[in-house]
């Protein structure tokens, strides 16, 4: 059996990519170069495809193992009752529903996503829970974030800043978004560590992934595509490199899996906690 050829770049190919795509005004997704103008309407038309099935698709891709990095992704917050919490690229709401859950009665969540059917996916649901009045939905660019400055006590963006065009926007308007002092997560696939794992891994995703989006969601083409963008997405240290330079303090990652999913986080400094 044969392995596919395009597999994961290395530093210096992501940097070159990254070089290229600035001068040029390109983006990737998965692994074609696209007009970065474009790249928004093909994000688009991929999760319009897939919201019906997004959530139990997770669930069978990934063995039900995504619930579990959720939660210590949004423990590693430590958010506390009566915050204030903005979930970007937040799709059918499983982050949302997590932190609206730890805010409790008096905290407030923001799911904040361009995609209008992924939000239709997921909201009847939470609407019907106990959290439904926690969270409030707005439909929105994550490069451009409609709210007011310093508004948030915590940021989030589980496994979507790979499908914003220019990661580093959206990034640095989260940070604005957030007060001194606020807490940044980031949940996102990676590079496994383990070279045998990896072989297995992208065995898996090149070979059982595409015929299972056939088979279950009528759609090969999209479970083409997630492989793809996550092997060309930035290694942790690329992601706290941009943070820091965003200006995050205590920046930190944490390996899931071996590797296949990442937590990154950090803090927004204040007066009285400068940059360290």
């Amino acid at each position: 059996m044969n392995q596919p050829k395009k597999l994961w770049l290395d530093a210096e190919g992501r940097k070159h990519r990254y070089l290229h795509s600035q001068t040029r005004e390109t983006a990737d997704f998965g692994f074609d170069e696209v007009p970065a103008d474009d790249k928004a309407r093909r994000v688009k038309k991929h999760f319009d495809s897939v919201a019906p099935v997004y959530d139990f698709m997770n669930t069978v891709l990934s063995f039900g193992i995504h619930y579990a990095w959720k939660r210590v992704a949004v423990r590693s917050m430590h958010l506390r009752p009566g915050q204030r919490v903005l979930d970007v690229c937040g799709g059918t709401g499983d982050l949302a529903a997590l932190a609206a859950r730890t805010v409790g009665p008096s905290g407030h969540v923001v799911l904040y996503d361009i995609n209008r059917a992924m939000m239709l996916a997921g909201r009847p649901r939470l609407d019907r829970s106990e959290m439904g009045d926690r969270i409030h939905w707005v439909q929105g660019d994550a490069e451009a974030i409609a709210l007011a400055d310093g508004a948030f006590d915590a940021a989030m963006v589980g496994f979507g800043i790979r499908n914003v065009t220019r990661m580093d926007r959206g990034f640095a308007e989260m940070y604005r978004v957030l007060k001194p002092g606020g807490t940044l997560m980031c949940l996102e696939f990676s590079k496994p560590v383990n070279p045998v794992f990896r072989w297995l891994y992208d065995l898996y995703s090149f070979r059982i992934m595409p015929k299972a989006g056939d088979l279950l969601a009528g759609n090969r083409g999209a479970y083409t595509h997630l492989p793809e963008s996550i092997r060309m997405f930035a290694l942790p240290e690329e992601i706290s490199a941009m943070l820091e330079g965003i200006g995050f303090a205590r920046v930190r990652f944490r390996r899931l899996t071996n590797g296949i999913a990442v937590i990154h986080t950090g803090r927004k400094p204040s007066a009285a906690e400068p940059f360290a």
